[in-house]
């Protein structure tokens, strides 16, 4: 028998078989921008796309990269291949940069200090990658854009405010204004600066406005966001403004505002919370959306269209968020602040759609709406972006969308800052692989470990400890696309949502309940354990936990159980990591006879790690065989094992604890890696959970962290059927 045991459709193919296909925005590749480094240079250093744009040819990509202090540039020729052209230094922070055929006009701050702030307008010849001119602003610049006729560069000088000086209260002077550079013949006229003054214009603070973020329409009228004053002005080519209002308030109701608690409960309200807009982008001559993403004061969690008079013509409120939160992807850490904080927001015509694109932040989003009617755009996808999307550049004429990711966790650990691309396609979304939506209730969920698979074909997974205040059971219907999370029990103890779990894995007890693994840490006082959950979610009252024996907490570590199954009368449970007594790359799978009370184990025999750690993170019977899932901790290009074995069952007889333990066989069934990488996207770290169904088919699901310091994207795919080996 071959190694690999199947050759199975890819996790693209998810919702195929659907009746009439349409056009939808699908992944076809990441860049990580660290690939723009030269030879030699130390890659371990931060890396961040923040703002992005492409040449007229749309070949090329342009983005800024503030702790580098340059830009990078990006060959997007074959879009599905992105290849690195080197990054180009810039004298200091790049803040935003605006292309105007193979020219990149480039905002770049050079201040020493909040009260004596400078910057400069640099031009770059792209196909020289040489520097044709510098303007001095006489500010600190941070969002620039070019009007659609080539004829001027607006920026935003913000002259930012010191957070840390009387705990960020504006005013704090000097005061930020708008600059409006000049060009002819495509170069710039440093001499016809035109500084817009837009003091006295909010009433937050009237003699500080700091401005934002600009935007052009083809009209030459610059939208500009004065987001601590919760105000936006419209100013004509002439420097002239034409009009200003504040951004006024939203009223939020069925949200979570309280972060003081591991749980996702939509009940509570926040009335009157300003919207101080982040981004902003005409999507017309009239109207303007703002992705308001708040400051101090606000944050109304959502987007809006104005007017350019002023006039609300929709506001999202809740209904972003909402929908966020059916995928997976609120980020439960941000509740008592501004949640999925949308930050950022383009639009553009695809075909004959008008379309708005709204970045959220936080949540690691980006939302398509279609804009056919600004009164009522229609939400269409929601695209995974990577870890902290910052700026889009839209590129119609070739079908593409570009994400720029500013969040870079090598100092976590985790993924790096990458570039995202993607295209619109004629097929089916590839993304989300779960969801919530047409439950009778809004069910928020994340960080999603162990599963396991019922008679009926629904699958069950429990939430890990990030939920600690909602430990979980989250019924799952696969054969829907994209598959349904359709209930919850919420596990208690005494009527109480049960504390103290680190829910790693699920299994049936075969009369409506389950046993649930729980991972102890006794640094934190949780428990290593197995619960019997009845089917109400209650902890059964008397010998409803099992605590590990003294043989195994004489060893304990903090990596314990990472999945548990039944087979006949015994509990088996796979050990993450080595214990104190393990050999070397060999881990305890973990035996409880469920009638005697006896305990045992056998050794199984994991990868050696190229970088970090491998550890198993599930084990299910099925059949002849027991199936784990081996991991590393590593993400993206830096991922070597992610890889679902099995056992024979009949070599799982466990020995008793405390002398040496049989080491079973394995036998590769699946490499996961180019599952994880079939839509597009970089190799996500937590390959957590298996369930295989009574026909066979095996399902793979993916924790996304609860989407803290992670893009909260959720994979969960199918990989053929483990019985017949199709």
């Amino acid at each position: 028998m071959t190694a690999r045991l199947m050759c199975l459709t890819s996790a693209l193919a998810l919702t195929a078989g659907s009746a009439m296909a349409e056009m939808n925005f699908n992944r076809i590749a990441t860049f990580p921008v660290l690939q723009n480094m030269a030879e030699g240079q130390d890659t371990s250093r931060e890396t961040s796309p923040e703002i992005i744009a492409a040449t007229a040819d749309g070949m090329t990509l342009v983005y800024t990269d503030s702790p580098l202090g340059g830009i990078g540039m990006i060959d997007i020729s074959d879009p599905a291949n992105p290849a690195p052209l080197g990054n180009l230094d810039m004298g200091g922070e790049p803040t935003s940069v605006a292309v105007i055929g193979r020219t990149a006009f480039v905002g770049v701050n050079t201040s020493e200090s909040y009260t004596a702030p400078s910057g400069k307008l640099v031009s770059i010849d792209l196909t020289g990658k040489t520097q044709t001119a510098a303007c001095d602003l006489g500010g600190q610049p941070d969002s620039i854009a070019a009007a659609p006729d080539g004829s001027f560069i607006s920026v935003a000088i913000e002259n930012e405010r010191d957070e840390d000086l009387n705990d960020g209260i504006i005013p704090q002077l000097p005061a930020g204004n708008l600059a409006m550079v000049p060009l002819k013949d495509g170069a710039m006229d440093c001499t016809g600066l035109n500084l817009v003054d837009l003091t006295g214009l909010a009433t937050v603070a009237p003699t500080d406005p700091e401005p934002e973020f600009v935007d052009i329409n083809v009209l030459g009228e610059t939208v500009i966001t004065l987001q601590e004053n919760n105000h936006i002005a419209v100013v004509g080519k002439d420097g002239t403004v034409i009009s200003h209002f504040s951004a006024s308030s939203v009223d939020l109701d069925g949200i979570d505002a309280t972060d003081e608690r591991g749980a996702l409960i939509f009940t509570q309200s926040q009335q009157g919370r300003l919207r101080e807009p982040d981004a902003v982008k005409w999507i017309d001559d009239q109207h303007f959306a703002t992705a308001n993403e708040g400051d101090y004061q606000g944050g109304s969690r959502g987007w809006t269209i104005f007017a350019k008079d002023g006039t609300v013509v929709y506001e999202s409120g809740t209904t972003f968020e909402h929908a966020i939160v059916e995928i997976g992807h609120y980020p439960d850490k941000r509740s008592d602040s501004k949640g999925v904080e949308p930050e950022s927001v383009t639009a553009a015509t695809f075909g004959d759609t008008p379309m708005i694109f709204v970045g959220a932040e936080r949540a690691s989003i980006i939302g398509v709406y279609d804009a056919t009617d600004p009164k009522n755009p229609v939400l269409k996808q929601l695209l995974p972006s990577g870890v902290g999307p910052e700026g889009y550049v839209a590129i119609p004429k070739r079908g593409l969308l570009v994400a720029a990711n500013e969040k870079d966790l090598i100092e976590d650990k985790g993924p790096r800052a990458h570039v995202s691309i993607f295209e619109y396609q004629d097929g089916p979304a590839t993304y989300p692989h779960l969801t919530s939506k047409g439950a009778d209730e809004l069910i928020g969920w994340g960080a999603l470990s162990g599963l396991v698979a019922d008679q009926d074909g629904m699958i069950y997974a429990v939430n890990d400890s990030f939920y600690g205040f909602q430990p979980s059971i989250f019924k799952i219907d696969p054969s829907q696309s994209p598959a349904r999370i359709t209930d919850v029990i919420r596990i208690t103890r005494n009527g109480m949502p049960a504390q103290k779990l680190d829910l790693e894995g699920i299994t049936l007890d075969g009369q409506g309940g389950f046993y649930v693994a729980s991972e102890g840490r006794t640094d934190r006082v949780i428990p290593h354990a197995v619960y019997h959950v009845q089917a109400d979610g209650s902890i059964k009252p008397k010998k409803g936990e099992i605590g590990l024996p003294p043989e195994l907490m004489a060893v304990e570590k903090r990596f314990g159980f990472e999945g548990i199954t039944k087979v006949g009368n015994t509990l088996w449970m796979s050990v993450q990591r080595e214990w104190k007594d393990d050999p070397t790359d060999h881990v305890k799978l973990v035996a409880y006879n469920l009638e005697t009370k006896e305990w045992g184990a056998v050794h199984y025999p994991k990868a050696e790690p190229a970088t970090g750690w491998v550890g198993l993170s599930e084990i299910v019977a099925h059949g002849d065989h027991v199936y784990v899932i081996e991991r590393d901790n590593q993400h993206d290009h830096r991922a070597v094992t992610k890889k679902v074995y099995r056992i024979p069952l009949a070599e799982m007889t466990p020995a008793p604890l405390g002398g040496v333990l049989p080491v079973v066989s394995k036998e590769l069934v699946r490499d996961l890696i180019p599952d994880l990488t079939s839509t597009g996207g970089y190799v996500l770290d937590k390959v957590e959970g298996l369930a295989i169904l009574p026909s066979g088919q095996a399902w793979i699901i993916t924790d996304n962290d609860g989407v803290d310091d992670a893009s909260g994207e959720t994979m969960f795919f199918p990989i053929g059927n483990v019985s017949t080996g199709s």
